[in-house]
C-alpha cells in the first residue's frame, strides 16, 4: 500500500470511530457526510497531511488511531480540524448510577456480605424513613422493632371460658431454651429444583418428608442418610403443603400448584386423586386454580383446602368427595397461602391470604364474607398459625418485613399484640418465609424463621435462621453453617426432638444442639459433618459439586467440605426411586 493511500485509510478508520462513539451528534455526523461528499476529490492531499499531523507515525494499531482521533494535535490548525470534521478532545466521566433511582453519587445492592440500600427511599428492612439497611436499630436489636400490647378487659364471657379452660393448658413458666445450633448431617441436592416444604413423620422419628417445585415427594431417613425414596409420579409442579393422616400415619395428603389434592401411600407410593379443580387442563392463567393452603380437621374427618382465587373447598376423605359449594373467604381473585385448624377448637379456621389479611372463620356456619374476625397486614400474609398447645395465639408472617403476633384471639384483634421487625421481603425465585411456632414449646413463645439479608461473619455472606421470643421480640439464637452460604427459608422444628430441618435451595440440613463436648474450638474441628449428595448433585470438571440453582435460595459456591462424605445417586422413574 502506498504511503498516500495508507495514510488516508487510517485517517477514514479514526474519523469512522468517532463518529461512531456514544458521545456523537446526529446532526454533526450528517455534517460531517455532506462535507465528505462535496470535497472528497479537492482535499486528499490536505487529508494526508493531517493524517501524518496528528499521528506523528503512521502504524496500523487500532488503539493508537483511537487515541489520535480523540486526541488531536496541538499543531494542527483550527481550520485543519475544521476540514477533517474532528472535534475537540473528550473527557469521559465515570460516575456511580443507582439502580434504585437512577441518581449519581451512590449505589445499592449487596456489595460483598452486606446489603447497601439507597439512602433516598425508605429502609428495607423496617420500610421506616430517615435511615438505611445498614444502620437500621431493628437489625441489631430486634426487640427494638416491638409495638407493646396495650391492655385489653373485654369482660365478656369468652373470656371467662378462656381464664377458666384455655390458659391453664399455658405454661406460667419459661422452660430453658435448647437450640439446634450445630450442623448434624446434610443431603446436597436432595431434589432437581428447591425444596418448597417439609414436615416429620408423626411416628418414626428419623424420618423426614419433604416436596420440590417439581411436585417430587422425598422420604429420607437422616439417621441412616445415605437412604432416600422419592416419588416423582404425585404432582406435576409445586407442592405446597402436606398433611398426615390422623388415623393412618402411612398416609399422606400433598396440595400442589397444579390444581390437586392427592393422598399417597408412602410404602407403595401409589396415589389417589381427591380433587383436581383443572379437569380441563391448561387454558391460560386466567383459569388455572392452584391449591396453596390445605389442613385436616381432625374432629370432622374433613380436609379444609383453598385456592389461588379465593375459594374455600371442604373434602370428605373418607368418601373422598367434596361437600357443598366453594365459599369465597378472601378478596376475589387473590390467593390463599395458608389455612390452619384451631389444636384446641378445629372448627375455628385461620387463613391468610393475597388481599392483605388473615381471617378467622368458624367452619360450622360458613358464609362468604362473614368471618369472625378480619386481621389487617400491609402487604401479602405468607402464613396464619395458631399456638400448638392452647390455640389462643396468633403467628402471621407478612412481606413487609413484619412478623405480627395476637396474644389473646377473644380480645380486641383490630391491631396485633406485637409488630417484631424482621428481615422476609424477598423479590422471586423463593420459597415463601414463614415464621412457626415451636410445638414442644409449652410456653407458647418460641417461633422459627429464616433471614432473607445476609451478614457478614469473618468474611463469608451467610444467612441465618433466627429463633425469636414472640413475647419480647428478641432474637434468642442465629442458626447458621460456614458451609451453607444459600437461605434457607423453610425450616421445620422436630415435634418431640430437639432437632430442627431447614430446606436450603436444593439441599435438606438437619440441626442438633450443642453437646458439652463440642464447646470447645478443638472438638468443633474434630467433629465431622456427614453429607449426602443426591440426585439432584451434578459434579464438575474438577472435582467439586455444584450446589447452584436456576431459581436458587440465594448464591453458593457450592462448596461442601467434610471428613465424613458418602455419595449416592438417585433413578428417576414413573413410580418411586430408592437409594
Amino acid at each position: 500500500m502506498a504511503p498516500t493511500t495508507r495514510a488516508r485509510f487510517v485517517h477514514n478508520r479514526r474519523r469512522r470511530r468517532l463518529r461512531g462513539g456514544p458521545y456523537a451528534d446526529e446532526e454533526a455526523s450528517d455534517e460531517e457526510d455532506r462535507r465528505e461528499s462535496s470535497s472528497s476529490s479537492s482535499s486528499s492531499d490536505d487529508e494526508e497531511e493531517e493524517a501524518d499531523e496528528g499521528s506523528g507515525e503512521v502504524d496500523d494499531d487500532e488503539d493508537d488511531a483511537g487515541e489520535a482521533a480523540a486526541e488531536p494535535s496541538a499543531k494542527e490548525s483550527p481550520a485543519a480540524v475544521a476540514r477533517s470534521g474532528r472535534k475537540g478532545s473528550i473527557t469521559i466521566s465515570l460516575k456511580k448510577v443507582c439502580k434504585v433511582c437512577k441518581s449519581t453519587g451512590h449505589e445499592a445492592g449487596f456489595k460483598g456480605a452486606v446489603y447497601i440500600d439507597c439512602p433516598r427511599k425508605p429502609c428495607f428492612l423496617c420500610k421506616m424513613p430517615g435511615h438505611t439497611t445498614l444502620t437500621c436499630p431493628h437489625r441489631v436489636a430486634m426487640e427494638h422493632g416491638v409495638i407493646p400490647a396495650s391492655r385489653r378487659n373485654t369482660n365478656t364471657s369468652l373470656d371467662y371460658v378462656f381464664q377458666s379452660q384455655v390458659k391453664g393448658k399455658i405454661s406460667m413458666v419459661k422452660p430453658q431454651f435448647i437450640i439446634p445450633n450445630q450442623l448434624e448431617c446434610g443431603n446436597i441436592k436432595f431434589f432437581q429444583r428447591r425444596v418448597t416444604c417439609l414436615e416429620f413423620h408423626p411416628t418414626k422419628n428419623n424420618v423426614l418428608l419433604s416436596g420440590d417445585k417439581k411436585g417430587l415427594l422425598g422420604i429420607w431417613d437422616y439417621v441412616k442418610l445415605h437412604e432416600k425414596i422419592i416419588y416423582d409420579s404425585v404432582h406435576s409442579c409445586i407442592l405446597n403443603s402436606m398433611k398426615f393422616d390422623t388415623t393412618n400415619d402411612g398416609l399422606l395428603y400433598t396440595a400442589s400448584s397444579d390444581g390437586t389434592i392427592c393422598s399417597t401411600d408412602l410404602d407403595t407410593g401409589i396415589g389417589s386423586s381427591l380433587l383436581n379443580l383443572n379437569p380441563n387442563g391448561w387454558s391460560g392463567p386466567s383459569t388455572w386454580r392452584m391449591i396453596y393452603g390445605m389442613d385436616f380437621n381432625t374432629d370432622k374427618g374433613l380436609l379444609l383446602v383453598a385456592d389461588s382465587f379465593g375459594f374455600l373447598y371442604l373434602l370428605d376423605r373418607r368418601l373422598k368427595t367434596k361437600i357443598g359449594h366453594p365459599i369465597l373467604i378472601h378478596k376475589k381473585g387473590s390467593k390463599v397461602t395458608s389455612l390452619h385448624c384451631n389444636p384446641a377448637q378445629p372448627e375455628v379456621l385461620l387463613s391468610s391470604g393475597n388481599d392483605h389479611y388473615a381471617r378467622i372463620w368458624d367452619t360450622r356456619k360458613l358464609e362468604a364474607n362473614s368471618p369472625l374476625a378480619s386481621l389487617a397486614h400491609g402487604r401479602v400474609v405468607n402464613s396464619g398459625y395458631f399456638s400448638p398447645q392452647s390455640g389462643s395465639k396468633i403467628l402471621t408472617t407478612c412481606q413487609d418485613n413484619r412478623i405480627r403476633v395476637w396474644d389473646y384471639i377473644f380480645g380486641n384483634l383490630e391491631s396485633p399484640s406485637r409488630e417484631i421487625v424482621h428481615s422476609h421481603d424477598f423479590n422471586r425465585h423463593l420459597t415463601p418465609f414463614k415464621a412457626e411456632w415451636d410445638p414442644k414449646d409449652y410456653s407458647e413463645t418460641v417461633a422459627v424463621i429464616g433471614r432473607y439479608i445476609s451478614e457478614n461473619y469473618n468474611g463469608v455472606a451467610l444467612h441465618p435462621i433466627d429463633f425469636i421470643d414472640t413475647s419480647t421480640g428478641k432474637l434468642l439464637a442465629e442458626v447458621m453453617d460456614p458451609d451453607i452460604t444459600t437461605i434457607s427459608p423453610v425450616n421445620k422444628l422436630h415435634p418431640r426432638d430437639d432437632i430442627l430441618a431447614s430446606g436450603s435451595s436444593r439441599s435438606i440440613f438437619i440441626w442438633k444442639p450443642k453437646t458439652e463436648d463440642d464447646t470447645t474450638e478443638e472438638r468443633n474441628k474434630e467433629k465431622a459433618k456427614e453429607y449426602v449428595y443426591g440426585s439432584g448433585s451434578r459434579k464438575k470438571s474438577n472435582g467439586k459439586h455444584d450446589n447452584s440453582d436456576d431459581d436458587s435460595d440465594g448464591s453458593s459456591d457450592g462448596k461442601k467440605k467434610g471428613k465424613k462424605t458418602r455419595f449416592t445417586s438417585t433413578v428417576k422413574g414413573k413410580g418411586k426411586s430408592k437409594v
